[in-house]
């Protein structure tokens, strides 16, 4: 009987963790920081002013989006480990109902029964465990929570994408402060949308246009904010 060999194959799915957090991190400190200058600006702040905010934001939000990251995702993690100790549980006391519990599944995804009692005994003798996360609750290791990986990612790609615009209003005139920032932080988010599309497989045009839109928007209200603060104070 000929063995069979596992072909080596590249796929995304692995990838949606870190990569959430890279592109929400990026998009938020794009678009934050930007509308965070142009709402300071558009308030008649001196250039000064508008920097130190701009830093003042960048560390803030670096900072907060680490922490959210990190408590969301660990209670993503925590509910997991909170299955699959259950799970184990279950296992331990009624293994024959477990694995008609698998097989059932198996049935309920196209398998004939007695094909599909014969998957669920070979894959409880190998890993019943690892069968049952998998195909009862979903949990497979490439899905599964990684809150540092996840704080990480979203923290340092927040401090990167914050930092590109207030290089902008660092070297942007005084008076063309306000329309250099908006329109190469719309430069900034295409281009982000369009990266991570392409790395997710997607399409790089709808992914440009959806973060371009709404990063235009959040900086379009923050500026009007910023001049009716300015008129009023």
């Amino acid at each position: 009987m000929r063995s069979l060999s596992r072909h080596s194959e590249r796929h995304r799915v692995d990838r949606t963790g870190w990569l959430r957090a890279a592109v929400l991190g990026a998009n938020d400190g794009i678009v934050s920081t930007a509308s965070l200058v142009l709402g300071v600006a558009a308030a008649s702040a001196s250039q000064a002013n508008i920097l130190m905010t701009g830093i003042a934001g960048l560390v803030a939000g670096a900072m907060s989006m680490a922490a959210g990251e990190y408590i969301s995702v660990h209670s993503q993690a925590d509910t997991e480990k909170a299955d699959l100790r259950r799970e184990r549980g279950e296992l331990d006391a009624d293994p024959a109902a477990e694995q008609h519990e698998l097989a059932t599944i198996y049935v309920e995804r196209g398998l004939e029964p007695g094909l599909a009692r014969e998957v669920a005994a070979q894959l409880m003798a190998h890993d019943s465990l690892a069968a049952h996360a998998r195909d009862e609750l979903g949990i497979s290791q490439a899905l599964s929570a990684q809150p540092i990986q996840a704080a990480m990612a979203s923290a340092a790609s927040f401090a990167v994408g914050a930092f590109l615009p207030l290089v902008v209003a660092w070297l942007a005139p005084g008076r063309g402060l306000m329309p250099w920032v908006s329109g190469m932080s719309l430069i900034f988010l295409a281009a982000l949308g369009a990266v991570a599309a392409q790395v997710g497989g997607a399409s790089r045009i709808s992914g440009a246009g959806r973060v371009t839109f709404w990063g235009a928007l959040a900086m379009a209200v923050t500026a009007g904010v910023g001049v009716l603060s300015g008129a009023v104070l």
